[in-house]
């Protein structure tokens, strides 16, 4: 013990230990393999483990549009930390609703233990979703912040930082069996059952109600405000009710922007068995608001005739790229004028609506930027699609949103958008390995990492990422750390673990995820 523990605080962390443990030993309805943290988190070490000190230093900045001269130098400077801090995300199912119809933090007790736990281990904060649906579900303007109000003193009393992740999103479809599902605000889902087409549709007719289209934007649909307002209102009331906590124990912010929380579009939706993995997913573009701007947009090009409809011929959810024309070439292929005018029109939404919700988040942080102390980190969520990267058109990319292919970086616009504002750029795959994917699918999450640091580089923008599946073996620990830490590009900017669940606890997962911690902690 005497080898992890500060010589200098020894006691105080003995009896932090000992009050650990004590209360692992009454919390009966927790995990129950905490009871295997004691034996684990003071495990002996050869190398000493040096103090945790924060990162989250003078250079820690969101810029305005005005700061951009600035921007490129301290960002470059930020990037070569020595540490990455480590936040745990939250359970799926961590809220219940109680009688009264209130939203309730679950388990309290067990999670009070657990929390502390991850702070002994070295973990530096927790990434929380805060649910629009939760938030403002009753009525317009009606924000209810006591769970998150509750929970955020919780995790502050353990010692622990947070990660906000504001969720715009549904996950309803996303959770099995409705686990710990949250969906749109009650008042959101009585304008939908009216007019269904503020939702994404896709060829067939059938909608995805996870996300409000992007169609809906710029229309005053909501009683009275449109999209983009309810999301910036929703983001001021936050800042405005958190306020004494912004830069203190809330030192990152990421924006929904879309499904999951990514600015993407729902092109391979679970919803109804719709879509299985490795399928190139369809384009979502046939609410009535969306056609009504792609014909527009076809006018606008001088050729109406390409507004009437999407790409034909582009297959279904279920397709591979092969024998579907448009992923191939031909006339009216992804190649062709047409499919540019298409795929620029698509992705080119996306672009405008990840602008104008991170230029509002950008100005109303700008106060915070003022002193050091209260500098915040803002974040935008990207999806990590990297099957069928490996062929010409990259389908699955394409009907997310993302335009790129074997001979268009896609992703380069979306990192200047994240410059102008200061954003990082968040990514999902940082323990996957080429090896470890399917074979015949062109896969390659470590080609799509690589695309994403160069051009994160090249634009100097931060790096922050998670694991997309659960890990504890140490090869895909390891193979995060790595990536963390590639020498041939910039540091990434902290890791959040997907996420918290009693698996964490298990003895051989615990005695592999502390050490991980505690590299991740250590100079490289």
């Amino acid at each position: 013990m005497a080898d992890v523990l500060c010589k200098c605080s020894g006691r105080r962390n003995c009896y932090a230990v000992n009050e650990l443990l004590f209360e692992i030993r009454k919390s009966r309805n927790g995990f129950k393999n905490l009871r295997n943290v004691s034996t684990i988190v003071f495990s002996p070490y050869k190398k000493k483990i040096s103090k945790w000190r924060s990162i989250m230093g003078k250079n820690s900045r969101v810029f305005s549009m005005d700061a951009r001269e600035k921007s490129r130098s301290l960002i470059l400077k930020s990037s070569k930390q020595k540490r990455v801090p480590v936040f745990v995300m939250m359970p799926l199912d961590s809220f219940g609703i109680d009688t009264l119809g209130t939203p309730r933090i679950k388990k309290i007790k067990a999670l009070s233990v657990s929390l502390k736990a991850l702070k002994l281990a070295g973990v530096h904060g927790i990434a929380v979703e805060v649910w629009w649906g939760i938030v403002e579900h009753t009525s317009p303007h009606a924000y209810d912040w006591s769970l998150y109000e509750e929970l955020f003193k919780l995790i502050s009393e353990a010692g622990l930082k947070l990660h906000i992740a504001l969720c715009f999103h549904s996950n309803v479809h996303l959770s099995s069996q409705h686990k710990g599902s949250v969906s749109l605000p009650f008042w959101i889902q009585k304008i939908g059952a009216i007019d269904r087409d503020i939702y994404y549709r896709d060829q067939h007719g059938n909608f995805c109600d996870d996300y409000l289209s992007l169609g809906v934007d710029e229309l005053p649909l909501f009683c009275g405000r449109t999209a983009l307002q309810c999301y910036e209102d929703f983001i001021f009331s936050f800042l405005d009710k958190f306020d004494l906590l912004i830069g203190h124990v809330i030192e990152e912010i990421s924006v929904g922007l879309g499904p999951s929380g990514e600015l993407r579009y729902p092109a391979h939706a679970y919803a109804g068995g719709r879509w299985r993995f490795p399928g190139i997913g369809e384009f979502q573009c046939y609410d009535k608001y969306m056609m009504e701007d792609l014909r527009i947009a076809a006018c606008l090009e001088g050729r109406p005739q390409w507004g009437g409809k999407g790409p034909q011929d582009a297959g279904c959810y279920n397709s591979s790229p092969s024998g579907v024309p448009f992923f191939e070439g031909g006339q009216r292929s992804f190649l062709s004028d047409y499919g540019h005018f298409f795929l620029e029109w698509y992705s080119g939404k996306l672009l405008h609506h990840a602008d104008a919700i991170l230029g509002k988040a950008a100005d109303m942080l700008k106060k915070y930027q003022q002193d050091d102390k209260t500098s915040v980190l803002l974040v935008a969520k990207i999806g990590a699609v990297y099957w069928w990267y490996q062929t010409l058109s990259h389908a699955a990319e394409l009907t997310a949103g993302y335009y790129n292919t074997a001979q268009r970086d896609g992703y380069d616009p979306l990192a200047l958008v994240l410059f102008r504002h200061g954003a990082a750029l968040h990514i999902s795959c940082l323990e996957m390995m080429d090896s470890e994917t399917p074979p015949g699918i062109s896969c390659s999450p470590e080609g799509l990492l690589q695309q994403l640091q160069a051009v994160s580089k090249r634009r100097t923008i931060s790096l922050t990422g998670r694991n997309y599946n659960e890990r504890f073996d140490k090869a895909g620990l390891q193979q995060i750390q790595a990536n963390c830490y590639n020498p041939e590009a910039e540091s990434v900017r902290s890791f959040t673990y997907f996420r918290l669940s009693g698996n964490i606890f298990k003895a051989e997962n615990w005695c592999n995820f502390v050490p991980f911690v505690r590299n991740m902690n250590a100079e490289q």
